[in-house]
Parts: structure tokens; C-alpha cells; sequence
């Protein structure tokens, strides 16, 4: 697995030389016409929404409406080289989405905001988290047909003419609505069980026609967090699932011949300066939570290396506005950012680094990328494989090697994927 971040492969290398753990990815090389669908499904959504700011959205409102930015942004020469090229209304997805009960979208919101002491949840909103892709995605399926001029999605009320169903749950967001985890705070009774809104949801899942038809090989499940529906994959994992990585799922649960991995959606300002060098004073930064498990230990390891460097600024720090504020000005005003994995292979903090305009080092050797076969993230990224991080000096050396000419290449690729990509 390092050698393929070492080098960064492309897919159309020979499978049969490649680790045994890459056998989900040679898998890529068998577009199905589930997978090119569901592709097209995702990206068409994140292009009319994930590009906008992600405080701006969740602030728009239950009801809110959102242009269509695809027509706008994207022509016809930018979808040449997406997985399916559309070009009538026969080749695209025709999509149902279930109209679930308000327990399973809505509802989860408004305990969310019961749970943090709202009295008033007619002015409630889809709260602003790092797995927001659920949100987006039922939004942007409940805008009007006339607002999808452009759009490569039909959706269809008959579910007779679907190619695909979607299962709108806010899966991610349930799990936080808790303000502390059961039993982890002397006297905090649970408001809410994420565990039941789970069991229920596959229990109405298995009640439906077209679920019980093809087992949910054909429908859609938006899973964004590591722990998203854990207690209940094995009994949805025949659907395409839309996962931030294959971290805490098993190779018989998810598959990227049938799913799809949807970026985190940024918790940092976007850099809307100038591409340059002059004002971005640090070598490298980072700043997050030091101690974490599994793959992620590796932080500890790369603090005790880097933080006494000079011009590396290397911070412990966990999630809160006044850090968000703090991460903004390093990431700003630094040339390369760190991205070691978390308790996960991923973390949001890659797509804060792009947003940014702070070169990505991304020390995870596992890790996979939204949308590979579209977006070459050699060309906004640099991949160290985790042997190579822990060599002492290794990678203040290599970062200092790289010259400012090609500095400046890789903020033009990654702003250019902020305008016409998904992390804007």
C-alpha cells in the first residue's frame, strides 16, 4: 500500500502487481453502470451545492432553494472526461427519492437543536459539520425541475422509471445529536437514540417493494461519517454507499465497485487571495487533535519529529470556532499543510488544505480520494508513505527541495479545482 502513495500509480497500472489490499481498487477499471450512475449522481450534486460555503448553506433553511451552479460553471468540455458523458435525456439518472418519514431527515435536525435547548424549532437548520454530504444532497434533490437546467439527474416521482433510489437519512448528523456520548457525562440521559433511528430505518427499508426487489442493490445510502449506521451495514451494504473512506468498513460491506467516496466538507475559509508564495511565511502546518487511534497514531510519532523545526508550526488542537479561526490564518499563510490520516484513513483537514491553497502532504497509506478517476491529485498533492514520514529531517528535506516554480503549479491546479471541482 506505501508504494502506491509513494508513486501515486495511475489506475491503469497491472492489478496483478499491486498488494492484495488493492483489489477494491483495480476494481475501478470495471466502470459498472451502477458505479458510472452513481458517479455521475454525487458529482452532479456537490457541483450545484458543496461549492458553496459550507456555513452559507446550513444556514439557508430547511425550505431553502439553491441555483443551479452546474449550467453556470461546468460546460460541455469539462464533462468529457467524467465517467459518463451526457448528452440526452436517455443517458441520464433517472433518481427517486424516498419520502421518508420525518424521523429520518427533518426530525433529526430539530432533536439536534431540543438537544442544545432550542425552544423554537421553526427557525432550526441543518447544523454545520464536517459530513454535511447528506444535507447537500437532499437539498439539492428537492429543488424544482426548473432548476435543473444542465443537470445530468432526472428525478422521478414514479419509482417504476428509476435507475436508482435514494435514501435522503441524515445518518451522520443523528450521530451527534447527543451533545456528549451516553454515559460520559454524570447525569446526561440520552434524548435521542441514534441506535433506533437505525434499527427503524432498516426496518421501513425492508417494508418497501423496490428495497425488498433487488435487496437494495439499486438504492442509494449516504454514510458519510466512519460510524454512520454501523449497527445496521451488514443489512444495507448491497446499496451503493456513499462513504469519506473504507476505515471502519469491511471489504465484504463496502466496495469501490459499487461505492462511491464523497469528500468532508470544509470547515475552513476559503483562501480567496492571490496564488503566491510571498505571504505564506511557514514551511508546513498543522493543527488538530495530536492523540488519535489506529492509522492515526502516527501524529504523535510526526509532533515529537516536527514540532521543534524551524518554520513548521505543529499544533494540538480539537474542534471549536476560536481553533476553526486559528487553522484559517496558519493554513493561509502557509506553502504545504500536513494531512496525516485520523482514527480513520481520511479527515476533513484535506479538503481545508485545498480550500486554502496550502499544499496538501498527505501521510495516510490507505487512504482514498473522492472521485480518483476524475481528479488527479498528484497535481494538487504530495503522498509520503508513512515509513518514509518517520525517517528523521526526511520531510522538512524534501519540502524545502521543491522549488517555489512548483509551488505556484500546484495552487493553480487547486484553485482551478475549486472553481470548476467539489471543494469550493
Amino acid at each position: 500500500m506505501s508504494e502506491r502513495l509513494k508513486t501515486r500509480t495511475p489506475k491503469s497500472l497491472d492489478s496483478s502487481k499491486l498488494p492484495h489490499t488493492m483489489a477494491r481498487k483495480s476494481s475501478l477499471l470495471k466502470q459498472t453502470l451502477i458505479f458510472s450512475a452513481c458517479t455521475i449522481l454525487i458529482i452532479y450534486a456537490f457541483f450545484n451545492t458543496f461549492l458553496s460555503s459550507s456555513t452559507a448553506a446550513a444556514t439557508a433553511g430547511i425550505s431553502a432553494k439553491t441555483s443551479s451552479l452546474f449550467a453556470e460553471q461546468i460546460s460541455r468540455e469539462n464533462l468529457e472526461e467524467f465517467p459518463v458523458k451526457v448528452t440526452g435525456n436517455d443517458k441520464k439518472v433517472r433518481v427517486f427519492m424516498y419520502d421518508l418519514p420525518k424521523k429520518f431527515t427533518t426530525g433529526i435536525i430539530e432533536s439536534h437543536a431540543l438537544a442544545r435547548g432550542s425552544s423554537d424549532l421553526s427557525k432550526v437548520s441543518y447544523p454545520g459539520h464536517q459530513h454535511m454530504g447528506e444535507w447537500y444532497m437532499y437539498l439539492d434533490l428537492s429543488r424544482p425541475d426548473l432548476d435543473r437546467v444542465g443537470s445530468p439527474v432526472v428525478k422521478v416521482n414514479d419509482p417504476e422509471e428509476a435507475d436508482l433510489f435514494y435514501v435522503p437519512v441524515f445518518s451522520s448528523l443523528s450521530l451527534i445529536v447527543n451533545p456528549a456520548r451516553v454515559g460520559t457525562v454524570t447525569g446526561s440521559d440520552p434524548v435521542y437514540s441514534d441506535e433506533k433511528m437505525q434499527d427503524e430505518l432498516v426496518e421501513w427499508l425492508e417494508e418497501q417493494e423496490y428495497w425488498r426487489r433487488n435487496n437494495g442493490r439499486d438504492h442509494v445510502v449516504f454514510a458519510g461519517d466512519p460510524n454512520a449506521l454501523y449497527r445496521v451495514l451488514d443489512r444495507v451494504k448491497n446499496a451503493v454507499l456513499l462513504l469519506s473512506d473504507f476505515g471502519r468498513v469491511r471489504n465484504d460491506q463496502g466496495s469501490l465497485i459499487k461505492d462511491v467516496i464523497v469528500p468532508y466538507s470544509h470547515r475552513i475559509n476559503v483562501y480567496n487571495g492571490d496564488i503566491g508564495v510571498e505571504e505564506r511565511k511557514t514551511l508546513l502546518f498543522f493543527m488538530g487533535n495530536r492523540y488519535r487511534k489506529d492509522g492515526g497514531k502516527i501524529r504523535d510519532l510526526l509532533f515529537q519529529m516536527l514540532e521543534k523545526e524551524e518554520d513548521v508550526v505543529i499544533r494540538h488542537g480539537t474542534q471549536s470556532r476560536e481553533n476553526r479561526r486559528t487553522a484559517t490564518r496558519g493554513m493561509h499563510t502557509s506553502k504545504f499543510c500536513l494531512n496525516p490520516a485520523g482514527d480513520t484513513p481520511s479527515a476533513c483537514r484535506l479538503f481545508d488544505s485545498i480550500v486554502s491553497l496550502c499544499v496538501p502532504l498527505i501521510v495516510s497509506d490507505s487512504i482514498e480520494l473522492p472521485f480518483e478517476d476524475v481528479i488527479d491529485y498528484r497535481k494538487i498533492a504530495i503522498f509520503v508513505d508513512t515509513e518514509s514520514s518517520l525517517q528523521p529531517g526526511y520531510l522538512v528535506r524534501m519540502l524545502r527541495a521543491v522549488s517555489t516554480e512548483k509551488i505556484l503549479e500546484y495552487q493553480k491546479e487547486m484553485r482551478a479545482v475549486n472553481s470548476t471541482c467539489l471543494f469550493l
